[in-house]
């Protein structure tokens, strides 16, 4: 059904018409209802074609997330439930969401620069952010609304929100040496992601803390999946001295983690202690069951989704104009994998 043939079932102009369905205010309360429903009973749908043309705009956000090996084994378990509470937020204002997958063989920069120069979104959601991401950077020249899920050491003022990467560490440090563990590895990722450098950080301020000097010798750089806890395992199982406990910054790396200890003889929870990081459907069904951390992702997403509308024109009468620099927080899940409390040296 096109918009002249809603206009002529309900014999008026289709300049009504349109004007009511794009609620402008010369068009009485009466009449918009009517054509409201018409549309609905008659499954008229806009042309978003033709009113992109019009106003200029899409009507599309993009978020864009690496098809890498660590966002194709958490892609499921931790976008899928940030998209929605995106998405439920977009739903309100006639919005959609797409998902921009940059490939493993495409450099991240380059691939949004295309997007933005086919003017393919109105705004962005950018995740896997890079200690000096160019990507910011481009889109802060553009003047491209946008937000970023997680935080980069580039310079210029953007919304960001970020998982309390510090405050796991902390946690999970003091949970370990009140266990009485002294030497405690922890497994990060490989890249150049921010994340991996400020959970290091926080590992290292949480041992100071407690009076406990930093052993670059415990940190293992690894992806951030099964595999990567494979390598970790056998990281800690090759020193003189294995470490008696470990923090992993990524919950499917304990899969891994757990094969290599098992083959070993070595059991988590008994003769090592182990503490993951995000609580999933997989580290419930861990034997033994991994201690994590527990986080709301679609309250997330609603979030992400309202900080990206607070940038952008058509919509910040409804949400608030508050730079935005949040750490989303974080639960204690205790598990048994790290109840090994060591006797004191």
């Amino acid at each position: 059904m096109s918009i002249r043939d809603l206009a002529r079932h309900l014999n008026i102009s289709i300049g009504t018409v349109s004007r009511a369905l794009n609620g402008k205010s010369d068009v009485n309360a009466e009449t918009r209802e009517r054509v409201f429903l018409a549309a609905k009973e008659l499954g008229y749908v806009p042309n978003q074609s033709g009113r992109s043309l019009r106003q200029g705009t899409t009507n599309t956000i993009g978020f864009m997330i690496e098809s890498s090996i660590e966002t194709a084994d958490n892609g499921g378990s931790f976008f899928m439930p940030v998209f929605e509470g995106v998405q439920s937020v977009f739903r309100r204002h006639q919005l959609d969401l797409v998902a921009l997958l940059c490939g493993t063989d495409e450099d991240p920069g380059a691939y949004l620069n295309r997007i933005v120069g086919r003017r393919f979104v109105d705004g962005l959601i950018i995740s896997a952010t890079m200690r000096n991401d160019p990507r910011i950077a481009l889109l802060l020249e553009r003047k491209i609304p946008f937000v970023t899920l997680g935080r980069s050491n580039i310079g210029g003022q953007y919304p960001w929100i970020d998982l309390d990467f510090e405050g796991v560490a902390a946690t999970a440090v003091t949970r370990l040496l009140n266990f009485g563990h002294r030497e405690i590895a922890i497994g990060v990722p490989a890249s150049d992601i921010n994340l991996g450098y400020i959970f290091v950080e926080g590992y290292k301020r949480a041992l100071s803390d407690h009076g406990i000097g930093f052993d670059p010798g415990l940190v293992f750089p690894a992806s951030g999946n099964e595999e990567g806890g494979y390598q970790v395992a056998s990281a800690m199982l090759s020193q003189k001295r294995m470490p008696t406990a470990v923090i992993l910054v990524n919950e499917n790396m304990a899969i891994g983690l757990y094969r290599r200890f098992y083959e070993a003889g070595i059991h988590p929870g008994r003769d090592v202690a182990v503490i993951g990081f995000r609580e999933s459907t997989q580290s419930r069904f861990l034997s033994p069951t991994l201690t994590c951390f527990r986080i709301s992702l679609r309250d997330l997403g609603i979030k992400l989704a309202e900080a990206l509308l607070s940038t952008m024109p058509a919509f910040m009468g409804n949400y608030p104009q508050d730079s935005i620099e949040l750490v989303w927080p974080m639960e204690l899940v205790p598990g048994e994998s790290d109840h090994l409390c060591m006797e004191p040296s």
